[in-house]
């Protein structure tokens, strides 16, 4: 890769304009934590986002490889090592900490120390094993240093690396971070500082004034945590909210039919599962997996619970990635199911379900009526978002219904499905292991002949299908509620909080 230099993007300079006002969104759940390593919520991860930087930020395309379309932000500028083994990150002099202490090199070198540390167990980890390390060249200066060239080498550390403050974390023993005062007062860089979190309730973020990119346009930012999806839909409905993240069921006519909300619908990269732990029976035997997919009609499922608004999904990965072209899941097939189960009946299993989420309850519903009429017993447990996490982590269920965000980067499919993501190290919830699955992306995230990389994903995501770790219910496009008086700076698919520090609220 040719030297790069990249002092085209000054600071902005402060908002005008339609500046100022508060945008309240309602969420049906609350944060796990706001430590950006441990996060695993979209809640949690809507928030850091806006109160840590990273060195960079991925265009609107979301290319991941090379370093094309990104834009400078903790780093003004870089420049490839003429063997592209090395990058080195200048940083913007003007950035700070929210307790206004300088932005450094060593805070870079920090930040990548923690996240591959075992004691801490961030899911992070699995996507930086192509980093050899980062050694600070000068105060202003990272330089990170590649086990070996990689189409994304650039993009896995910018993407998934928010950079934190030594000074504040390195006296903390790593394993206590989780349960430490900054997780849920957290200290960042970014155009929002943190202001309030009131468990359950409210989560609250105001405007950096003096952030080194310009005060964020909004005065602040407020999180309503509901206890359910129809409550959150009502504030958006009454006025109370101003934004809510998912429209769906008869949500969207009612947001149809006002004269002050409309529907903002983009790409997503969210798609939700039926995972199975496969470290127990009966999800131990690959043919009994395959039948409980057999059994689910996921394009009626889809259509029952999304109508227009969702797919059946392709797997561990949504149309909006190059890499599911072609791809078919495991498809419905009534004959087959019911001769492989009840070949292997009784069979019944537990599945785990977050209260916060209405979509996976109705699924959990959903699949409890059909499973019935192949013999197999469903117990649904439902479980506060929290306590959810836990059990997740803990490998402590029999079958759980999911959902996850997954990155641009197609090789991201490791982070929840590779053989060396087992918790506490990763989100391979499940346990599901496949060498030959691994391999393959493995293969495909190395390759710089794009159609040879594009064909091997496809082998391995036809691999992980066969293999069924999962029922792959759902994908769902990206379909919100806004205020007609919020003015949508734009909406990335893998976030649509991307750009929220450049929304504006019109005057009334």
């Amino acid at each position: 890769m040719a030297s790069m230099g990249c002092e085209r993007n000054k600071p902005s300079s402060p908002a005008v304009g339609n500046t100022g006002g508060t945008l309240v969104v309602a969420s049906a759940g609350d944060a796990d934590n706001l430590f950006p390593p441990l996060t695993m919520t979209n809640q949690g991860r809507q928030v850091v986002d806006q109160i840590f930087d990273y060195l960079a930020d991925i265009g609107p395309q979301l290319n991941t490889i090379g370093d094309v379309g990104f834009t400078p932000r903790l780093a003004k500028s870089w420049t490839w090592a003429p063997d592209s083994m090395s990058i080195a990150f200048r940083l913007n002099a003007r950035a700070r900490w929210h307790d206004g202490k300088p932005v450094t090199a060593s805070d870079v070198r920090f930040t990548f120390k923690l996240l591959i540390d075992p004691a801490l167990g961030s899911p992070i980890a699995a996507t930086l094993g192509g980093i050899d390390s980062v050694t600070v060249r000068d105060s202003l200066t990272a330089v990170v240093w590649y086990a070996k060239r990689s189409p994304e080498q650039f993009f896995d550390f910018v993407y998934n690396v928010a950079v934190l403050p030594e000074h504040l974390l390195d006296s903390i023993p790593v394993k206590s971070l989780a349960s430490s005062q900054f997780a849920r007062q957290p200290v960042g860089s970014g155009r929002f500082r943190f202001a309030r979190w009131d468990g359950g309730s409210r989560i609250e973020i105001v405007s950096d004034t003096n952030n080194y990119r310009g005060r964020a346009k909004l005065d602040r930012v407020v999180w309503l945590i509901t206890p359910d999806m129809s409550a959150a839909a009502t504030r958006l409905l009454t006025g109370e909210a101003d934004f809510l993240e998912v429209v769906s069921g008869p949500t969207v006519g009612q947001v149809i039919a006002s004269p002050n909300i409309r529907l903002l619908t983009a790409p997503s990269l969210d798609y939700g599962f039926l995972a199975f732990n496969v470290r127990r029976p009966p999800f131990n035997d690959r043919e009994v997996r395959r039948a409980l997919s057999m059994a689910v009609d996921r394009p009626s499922l889809a259509k029952n619970v999304f109508d227009t608004l969702a797919l059946a999904g392709l797997g561990p990965v949504t149309r909006a990635i190059p890499a599911s072209k072609g791809l078919s899941a495991i498809q419905f097939d009534s004959a087959a199911a019911a001769r492989i189960l009840s070949a292997h009946a009784p069979i019944s299993f537990r599945i785990l379900v977050p209260t916060s989420s209405a979509v996976r309850m109705k699924y959990a519903t959903l699949l409890q009526s059909q499973y019935r009429r192949f013999g197999v017993k469903v117990t649904i447990e439902p479980m506060e978002v929290n306590a959810f996490v836990q059990r997740l982590t803990k490998g402590d269920f029999d079958a759980v219904l999911n959902a996850w965000h997954t990155d641009p980067s197609p090789a991201a499919v490791l982070q929840a499905w590779g053989g060396s993501s087992m918790p506490p190290q990763g989100a391979n919830f499940s346990g599901y292991r496949n060498p030959g699955f691994d391999a393959l992306v493995d293969s495909a995230a190395q390759s710089f002949d794009a159609n040879k990389a594009l064909a091997q994903y496809a082998r391995a995501y036809a691999l992980i299908d066969a293999d069924a770790p999962a029922v792959w219910l759902y994908e769902a496009r990206s379909v919100s509620g806004v205020n007609r008086r919020v003015q949508v700076a734009s909406v990335r698919a893998d976030a649509w909080w991307s750009d929220l520090a450049d929304w504006t609220i019109a005057a009334r």
